[in-house]
């Protein structure tokens, strides 16, 4: 089993109450569809897996995002109590500041250099997947084998991936670091959900 789920970021969390409307309840709907196909989840320890972010425009913050929060993939049904708002990023002191109802994921550094990197890209899907991640593994933008996820140099492979290799028209990649890990990414939820589903098809899982 993969270590998950143990932040290594610095976080400054402010608690606040949680948010909504119609992007948290989409959000909850694709979180729900890949729930339901144990991309997201939790081992039978009963660590979890996978999240899910969306982009959230605030004043003078286009790289702000809502997240699913740290330790939901082994809650089975998401409210928005179960969501956190990441406003900062800073990778070079390994510091991200969120608000909410919980810490946001362990892997939202990863989620906050794609925002930051592509500015088209509105959703970002992290999954869990054995069968796929091991097909998938250096046939696609692949991270460096040493950087470990949720740490800045997972944050900063991601970053030379995007630089180096098509990721930005894909929006697909796999984490050889982080045994059974692929991100997704795309312009809407639907289209990030959507690539994750169509590579799952693709090599008949």
């Amino acid at each position: 089993m993969p270590e998950e789920g143990y932040i290594k970021f610095n976080p400054q969390w402010k608690k606040t109450p949680p948010l909504s409307g119609d992007l948290m309840e989409r959000l909850i709907d694709a979180r729900q569809q890949l729930y339901r196909l144990n991309l997201i989840g939790a081992y039978p320890s009963g660590i979890g897996y996978g999240n899910i972010s969306h982009r959230y425009e605030l004043p003078k913050n286009s790289n702000a995002f809502l997240i699913s929060g740290s330790a939901t993939g082994n809650i089975a049904l998401l409210d928005s109590r179960h969501f956190s708002l990441v406003t900062q990023v800073d990778i070079d002191r390994n510091k991200l500041h969120c608000q909410g109802p919980l810490i946001a994921s362990s892997e939202s550094m990863s989620h906050a250099v794609i925002y930051q990197e592509c500015p088209a890209v509105q959703a970002v899907v992290h999954i869990h997947n054995l069968p796929m991640w091991q097909q998938l593994l250096h046939k696609i933008p692949t991270t460096d084998a040493k950087a470990a996820y949720g740490t800045p140099e997972m944050a900063l492979s991601i970053v030379d991936l995007l630089k180096d290799t098509d990721l930005k028209q894909t929006g697909l990649f796999v984490m050889e670091g982080h045994e059974e890990g692929i991100f997704a990414f795309g312009d809407s939820l639907r289209k990030a959900v959507r690539i994750i589903l169509n590579s799952r098809e693709i090599i008949g899982f």
